[in-house]
């Protein structure tokens, strides 16, 4: 749980995060037998807002935007497998910290869990800033902010 002295450094250890998962993580798709099966306690619908999600190729990206939703599933690792899991999905996301090569960063943002109205901060893998400014100026949003809508 973030408490007001690590809450502006959820990097901190002690601070596991659940993650905002939009795409290939979710039940269903690609990546998420073998990523996340048998490494959670909890997966439940959650929304992100003010964010936008844009097709990438063969898999999504999510971009800051006022006004936006994604749809995806809020992902709570169990404790003894939360710092592999971070491990393998900044891997997979390509993510290095500090890296002016990441294609995506990860962020702690507020996500709304569906089934009850609750917000929980969570990691979300964004495209980094160049990546996103270029979607915003070229592509077009996924309607609805739904992954599993765009087949």
């Amino acid at each position: 749980m973030i408490t007001e002295e690590n809450e502006n450094h959820p990097e901190e250890p002690g601070t596991p995060l659940p993650f905002f998962v939009y795409g290939t993580l979710r039940p269903g798709e690609a990546n998420h037998d073998l990523f996340l099966r048998g490494r959670t306690t909890s997966e439940e619908p959650a929304r992100l807002r003010d964010a936008a999600l844009y097709d990438g190729p063969g898999y999504p990206y999510a971009v800051d935007r006022p006004g936006g939703e994604i749809r995806g599933e809020l992902v709570t690792a169990r404790r003894e497998s939360y710092a592999g899991l971070l491990a393998a999905l900044d891997r997979l996301e390509e993510y290095t910290p500090g890296d002016p090569r990441n294609l995506y960063v990860r962020a702690a943002r507020n996500v709304l869990r569906t089934a009850d109205g609750t917000t929980a901060l969570a990691w979300v893998y964004l495209a980094a800033p160049p990546v996103g400014a270029r979607l915003r100026a070229t592509a077009t949003p996924i309607e609805g902010g739904d992954w599993l809508s765009r087949r």
